[in-house]
């Protein structure tokens, strides 16, 4: 699972943030490429669930075209020449994703008045191994930058890997069971320190902890170190 909190407060005014939207009037006409683009991003799964119509598509089109380019240069990809999964990857998912959670970073700060403390919302995405999850929100915050939206941060259930140490201790204690010989399946991560992060960042966030400084650490497993 990777938790994205996208929401968490700055000293900037605590009205919702402004989308990066296109013109709030839709062109005169689309051109022949969005067109097509408009009808495949409609026939997609998630535009109508986000609340996405198809005149709210056509509104916003250079914005998801917009998108679509820097993810497209994100991932490596040809934005000229995407495939139909590539296209239906980065329209029919990524991008709707993105504008279903800045519509949730929206709703969420109009909750509350100027001067209230703001605490950060977390959306968490859970999924299989090997589903996309870090992809996907690899994704999300380059186009949280791109809108200029507010600050956010990642925290991943990966970065909080019992330490090599403590796997050997559990592979140790459970001799013959597989599944805990290696980092990755449950039971292999310290979900307390994961727990007691998130509960610190909300509090530091609020204000609660500005005796020890107004920043929290954040920790980062990289996999190529084994510690």
């Amino acid at each position: 699972m990777d938790a994205f909190l996208p929401s968490c407060s700055d000293d900037g005014p605590t009205a919702s943030p402004p989308r990066a939207a296109p013109p709030s009037s839709p062109s005169p006409a689309l051109s022949a490429s969005e067109r097509d683009l408009y009808g495949f991003i409609c026939s997609g799964p998630l535009a109508d669930r986000i609340g996405h119509t198809k005149e709210k598509v056509a509104d916003s089109i250079d914005w998801w075209l917009r998108c679509g380019v820097q993810v497209a240069r994100l991932l490596r990809l040809d934005e000229f020449q995407l495939s139909e999964a590539e296209k239906a990857r980065v329209y029919q998912f990524y991008i709707p994703v993105f504008l279903w959670c800045e519509d949730q970073v929206i709703e969420h700060r109009a909750k509350y008045s100027e001067g209230d403390d703001i605490p950060p919302l977390v959306i968490g995405v859970s999924a299989p191994q090997g589903s996309g999850k870090t992809t996907l929100v690899f994704a999300l915050d380059h186009l949280f930058h791109v809108a200029g939206n507010p600050p956010h941060c990642l925290i991943s259930i990966d970065d909080f890997y019992l330490t090599a140490k403590e796997q050997n201790e559990l592979r140790d204690k459970y001799p013959g069971n597989a599944l805990l010989e290696l980092r990755g399946n449950a039971g292999s991560h310290d979900l307390q320190f994961s727990v007691e992060t998130l509960k610190v960042t909300d509090e530091t966030d609020r204000g609660r902890h500005q005796d020890e400084g107004s920043t929290v650490k954040v920790c980062f497993w990289g996999k190529r170190r084994s510690c």
